[in-house]
């Protein structure tokens, strides 16, 4: 067991109020939430918060971990050339072992900022999941354009590697999926009743193109094929329109948005007001560090909320405590871990602790809303999953030795350039 004490409690449990209640954990659960007891239980550790702050951890609900091998490797283009021209190339070239490495890298940058799970689609999923378990890292897998054996293969794989370990079906896009592949993934939705999730109306041209092509936007023709029908939702979501808004609505799916990325790839802004406001379920995601290029949820935050207020011209716009629930509770929502969105008894101890001493975090005025608007990674002073410790004033806690993880990644992507110029 382990307990948090002296500090300041912000459960997400019923709201955003703070309180200075104690947490103690016991395996991967919280077991109390409550104030100091007269008579205590034997811990294994303590923990004096000092006054700082104990909180759900970030979920980041949209990425590919594995993409460090290529952070700034293609930056300043637009998202076409970025993705056809540079980013197709050199991921000819992974091989399972290159992305557990690559997505190892990702981990660590997560945890060092309060990220206790990542929502990730990319290449080699086996391997990828594999990073996570071996980490102690939550992760929620979504499945890619493969043969119908493969989907299979990779959904017991992931149900049966690790309790922090899920699946979930899934394409890339629109635009780089057949409809026989659309059918494939839509016959193991039916029988897995899973929900369904892709890239949608990312850019204009995506939209644009499909429209072309099938005569109805992405969220149209997935909903014609009937790949929601048990749930799920969208990345990015940057256009999508007042029917594709009434589908989410009608089919309960989360948009995910991206705002780093698609400001970076000048992809646009997409409506969360809008959206929120028809009760739509909002996660935030970094998306890959190829595109962002960093794996912040804190600069997510603030840009999800500062693009809102510039895209609608009013600075009322998008409340920062609808944005920091989006990034934490949302997230959870999105990928179906609803023991994970908050802080009280039975919920997994997903947790972190915030250092309300930095200077960017005083005055104590408004919390919640100081952590969207000033809050950055620096402020992370340590990061629990499944209650263990990841991650506590610099040091990691990961299985394996930091300086050989970012050893390994420079190491590969030499021999990856070597052999692009063959």
């Amino acid at each position: 067991m382990i307990r948090f004490y002296n500090g300041k409690l912000l459960s997400m449990n019923g709201g955003m109020h703070i309180t200075e209640d104690e947490v103690w954990t016991d395996g991967a659960a919280v077991c109390y939430v409550g104030p100091k007891k007269a008579e205590m239980p034997a811990f294994e550790r303590e923990i004096d918060l000092g006054g700082n702050l104990l909180m759900p951890s970030f979920k980041n609900a949209h990425t590919h971990s594995a993409m460090t091998f290529c952070r700034s490797l293609a930056d300043d283009l637009p998202l076409q050339p970025w993705l056809f021209d540079v980013i197709f190339p050199m991921e000819d070239k992974l091989t399972p072992e290159r992305v557990y490495k690559f997505a190892k890298l990702a981990i660590m940058e997560y945890v060092s900022g309060g990220i206790s799970t990542a929502f990730d689609m990319y290449f080699h999923r086996k391997l990828n999941a594999r990073a996570a378990a071996d980490s102690g890292f939550r992760y929620v897998i979504c499945g890619m354009n493969c043969p119908a054996e493969q989907v299979e293969d990779e959904y017991r794989f992931c149900s049966t590697l690790s309790p922090l370990v899920s699946f979930t079906a899934g394409i890339h896009a629109e635009y780089t999926t057949g409809l026989d592949e659309m059918n494939i993934m839509l016959d193991f939705v039916r029988r897995s009743k899973l929900p369904f999730f892709t890239h949608i109306s990312e850019t204009r041209s995506e939209v644009d193109g499909c429209l072309e092509r099938h005569g109805m936007t992405p969220t149209e023709l997935y909903e014609s094929l009937g790949l929601f029908e048990y749930g799920g939702g969208g990345y990015h979501c940057t256009y999508l329109t007042d029917n594709d808004i009434e589908i989410f609505k009608k089919r309960k799916l989360s948009v995910v948005t991206c705002p780093a990325s698609n400001a970076k790839l000048a992809s646009g802004i997409a409506a969360l007001t809008k959206y929120m406001d028809a009760g739509i379920n909002l996660a935030i995601g970094t998306d890959g560090p190829s595109s962002n290029n960093g794996l912040d949820m804190f600069r997510e935050m603030y840009l999800a909320c500062v693009l809102q207020k510039l895209r609608n011209e009013d600075a009322a716009a998008c409340d920062a405590e609808k944005i920091l629930y989006a990034a934490t509770a949302g997230g959870a929502k999105a990928m179906g871990l609803a023991d994970c969105d908050c802080i009280a008894s039975g919920k997994q101890a997903d947790m972190i602790v915030i250092d309300l001493n930095r200077p960017s975090m005083r005055p104590l005025i408004n919390i919640p809303k100081n952590l969207v608007y000033s809050g950055s990674k620096d402020c992370v002073r340590l990061t629990m999953v499944a209650g263990k410790i990841l991650y506590e004033n610099g040091e990691y806690f990961l299985g394996e030795d930091p300086e050989r993880i970012i050893a390994d990644v420079e190491t590969e992507l030499a021999a990856m350039r070597r052999e692009m110029q063959r």
